[in-house]
């Protein structure tokens, strides 16, 4: 891993070096592509542009990040609270998550967003998937300069994370861009051992006359994680009484698991492109279409998850297969899509009509059990083929965006999927959104198939399909944001007590109200974020926590004259209601209900950020509080949340 992270860091600089030799002696630049003035400002917020000249002033608003959706936002090096909140490995507000202690491992959750649904069920092992890289996660560029961004963060104990990215124009119509994650980090206790890799290859291109445009992606990835099983019961109970002995060195503390570890790694390729049949300047078209499309696109996933272990215990049940664990399953997908984009002014935006072939080959290469005669089957396979629309259409400041999808037949892949929404945008000062998902779908393929040694962890099911209806709304202003999401699910699929898979037969009412403010004062604010939860049905499977809050107390200024520091200092107070939180199962790679456990507590982190230029510098002491309060905090039943540690990281841009 480190001899990965290293390389990849030499080439981004030998990239960087040899575009900045090519333009020394260019006449009038120095030797980082900027006009030779050497009292500039570089730093973006200062000046509102990056001064960098290939042909014109080239503006920081020049260097585009675009989405799968193709919403575009801009290479941004300013430092924000908000900013600081993603400031973790996965790079994402986690406000809705509860970290396990060692950054790499899972996340459980505070939260639930029903109104993100795929089409299709997944492989599921949704606990090894919170830093995994789905199509639409992964982003395009388009540059006028090469840029690369480094974020750094110190791991715990003898580890670091590493993101890396560097993205180039070979010409105005063509950007390929190349992004690493790196982690390895050995956490506090016995066999907490983390190391992940994420790469990521994007690119798009464009004719010159826009009449052929095509993009994709190459995504590899993987998680090694080993696993412990949580704390054995005498050291449960000296972690909770503080015992000396235990305080200053969690490696002493007796895990349950000595040689276990869990593998998930993804291979996934992208295609997509697109043919402008003919455009309004085209004679044979008399009415003002602004284009016609005819497109393809191509999707390849492939994943395997392993759960291995040398001795296995008692925990998961005295009845197996003899040897050690070595359970591997595998999933691989196929999507062919055709459509036919359509854009005039007389539909108010752009229409996409869509059909799909999607193959799917789940399960494991032999049976992992022969004594459950219940089990006959080691794969799963199957086709369908689906149909759908899509339109994005915008009145002035009024935006509607819609898309559905149906699957017809009875097998694992049909279903439906509805999502739309409307807003209403004015500038930065007011956003008003609503949006609307309606989804049926099989539960994930784990849930119908699973193999292992345990002889208990062997099913072979038939569930419903799950409906999932949800309706929100949220409101975005200069003074303050709230959020509410209504979700009706029927068929919620889970994993009870026993770890096994179930299915609710009632019906599940959840609400999720957020609402955000910020006070400023000075040189001094307060961010506040609040969070209501209520399940009114249902309650008994989907567990979350009625309150969540986190506020956010720091100073913010510029200090020394002419090329300022701007520094931010405070601190951030977390809280969440005691809940019947989910406990974590390894073998699975899943959350399950649990009935004995209530956990809910306080954080403290002290921080201190900093930016000089386009560099955004992080010091942050994390859990303070756990010289103060009890030893009462825990991600899952077993699994002890973080102590005190302090961490340093960065992120760097660089514009040549």
């Amino acid at each position: 891993m480190k001899k990965k992270i290293l390389a990849f860091i030499f080439c981004c600089i030998g990239l960087q070096l040899f575009s900045q030799l090519r333009q020394i002696g260019g006449g009038g630049f120095n030797q980082n592509g900027f006009p030779n003035d050497t009292n500039r400002n570089l730093d973006s917020i200062q000046q509102g542009e990056i001064n960098v000249t290939l042909s014109g002033k080239t503006k920081y608003t020049d260097y585009k990040i675009i989405s799968h959706k193709r919403d575009t936002t801009v290479v941004d090096t300013t430092l924000t609270i908000k900013k600081y909140y993603k400031f973790n490995f996965l790079r994402k507000d986690d406000f809705e998550l509860l970290p396990f202690h060692n950054q790499g491992q899972t996340f459980n959750n505070l939260a639930y967003d029903f109104s993100n649904q795929s089409l299709f069920p997944d492989i599921g092992f949704r606990a090894k998937h919170t830093n995994y890289f789905h199509i639409e996660d992964v982003n395009y560029y388009k540059v006028p300069t090469p840029t690369t961004e480094i974020m750094y963060r110190t791991g715990l104990q003898q580890g670091q994370v590493l993101d890396a990215l560097f993205t180039v124009n070979f010409s105005e119509r063509f950007n390929a861009a190349i992004e690493y994650r790196g982690l390895r980090s050995l956490g506090a206790y016995r066999r907490s051992l983390s190391s992940t890799g994420n790469f990521r290859f994007s690119f798009h291109y464009e004719s010159p006359k826009g009449q052929y445009y095509m993009r994709g992606h190459a995504v590899n990835q993987d998680f090694t994680n080993q696993e412990h099983g949580g704390l054995t019961p005498d050291a449960l109970a000296n972690f909770i009484n503080n015992d000396p002995n235990f305080s200053k060195n969690r490696a002493r503390l007796d895990v349950n698991f000595n040689d276990a570890e869990s593998i998930l790694d993804g291979k996934r390729l992208f295609f997509e492109h697109t043919f402008k049949l003919f455009s309004s300047q085209d004679s044979l078209n008399k009415r003002d279409f602004s284009n016609l499309k005819i497109g393809h696109s191509f999707t390849r996933d492939s994943r395997r998850f392993e759960f291995n272990q040398n001795t296995p215990s008692i925990i998961f049940g005295d009845q197996r297969v003899s040897g050690a664990v070595a359970n591997k399953t595998q999933f691989l997908l196929y999507n062919h899509q055709l459509f036919l984009d359509f854009n005039s002014k007389y539909i108010l935006g752009r229409f996409r009509v869509k059909g799909q072939y999607t193959t799917y080959d789940y399960g494991y290469e032999n049976l992992q059990n022969n004594l459950v005669a219940a089990i006959t089957k080691n794969k799963l396979k199957g086709n369908a083929g689906s149909f759908g629309a899509s339109w994005n259409g915008k009145i002035r400041n009024f935006h509607i965006n819609a898309t559905a999808n149906i699957t017809p037949g009875s097998g694992r892949l049909s279903g439906n999927n509805l999502y739309a929404e409307a807003f209403y945008k004015k500038d930065s000062v007011l956003t008003v959104k609503a949006n609307l998902t309606i989804n049926k779908k099989q539960p994930n393929f784990n849930f119908l198939l699973h193999q292992s040694n345990y002889n208990k962890f062997n099913w072979q099911q038939n569930f419903n399909s799950i409906d999932t209806r949800v309706l929100g709304g949220e409101i975005t202003t200069k003074w303050g944001a709230a959020q509410v999401n209504i979700t009706n699910i029927d068929n919620y699929t889970y994993f009870n007590e026993e770890g096994l898979p179930s299915q609710y037969s009632g019906n599940i009412n959840y609400l999720k109200a957020k609402i955000s403010k910020e006070f400023t004062v000075g040189k001094f604010s307060l961010d506040n974020t609040v969070m209501y939860q209520k399940v009114a049905s249902g309650s008994s499977v989907l567990r979350v926590p009625d309150f969540v809050t986190r506020n956010t107390f720091y100073y913010a200024d510029n200090w020394f004259k002419g090329d300022p520091i701007y520094v931010q200092i405070g601190a951030t107070f977390k809280y969440f209601t005691k809940y019947k939180v989910n406990a974590y199962n390894p073998l699975l790679g899943e959350f399950t209900i649990q009935n004995t456990d209530d956990i809910g507590y306080p954080t403290v982190d002290l921080f201190f950020n900093g930016r000089v230029k386009r560099t955004r510098i992080y010091f942050r002491a994390d859990n303070i509080s756990s010289f103060f309060f009890k030893k009462d905090y825990f991600s899952a039943p077993n699994y002890p949340y973080r102590d005190f540690v302090f961490r340093f990281g960065l992120v760097w841009n660089w514009f040549i």
